[in-house]
């Protein structure tokens, strides 16, 4: 009995420690990164916020790596532009006619059944715009 009580207590532990959220992931692996914040920057990297004037890897704690990532130039300085890409469902297909079992598997049957297809398709969420490393400006999709 003894034995599977030890397998659950292991299931329960591994279940509890899976719970942190990202940030705290990304905070708990950078740990000197996070301490060189202010207080009112870390506040919002807990948060998953940013605001202008915060350094690239203050963006990377707060909201992860980017799913894209363009560098170049403006006003002869250096840019970069971090996106964040989100899905939304796109449900499609019309109904259509079903096959049914008597007579053979690919026998025509007249009943129409609601089709189950999903597509994701991709937007892009947020994004942040940088100079010389520090935020300029950012936006996020409500």
């Amino acid at each position: 009995m003894k034995f599977p009580l030890a397998w659950l207590g292991c299931a329960l532990v591994l279940l509890l420690a899976s719970c942190a959220s990202p940030i705290q992931h990304r905070i708990e692996k950078n740990p000197q990164l996070f301490n060189s914040l202010s207080e009112h920057q870390k506040a919002l990297v807990q948060q998953g916020a940013i605001e202008e004037g915060m350094s690239k890897e203050a963006v990377f704690l707060a909201w992860g790596r980017p799913d894209r990532a363009s560098q170049g130039g403006k006003m002869g300085k250096a840019y970069e532009r971090w996106s964040y890409a989100a899905y939304d469902p796109v449900f499609w297909g019309p109904y259509g006619p079903g096959y049914g079992w008597g007579g053979g598997p690919w026998m025509y049957d007249p009943y129409f059944y609601p089709s189950a297809n999903v597509s994701y398709v991709p937007y892009e969420q947020r994004w942040a715009e940088f100079l010389n490393n520090r935020v300029a400006a950012w936006s996020v999709v409500k």
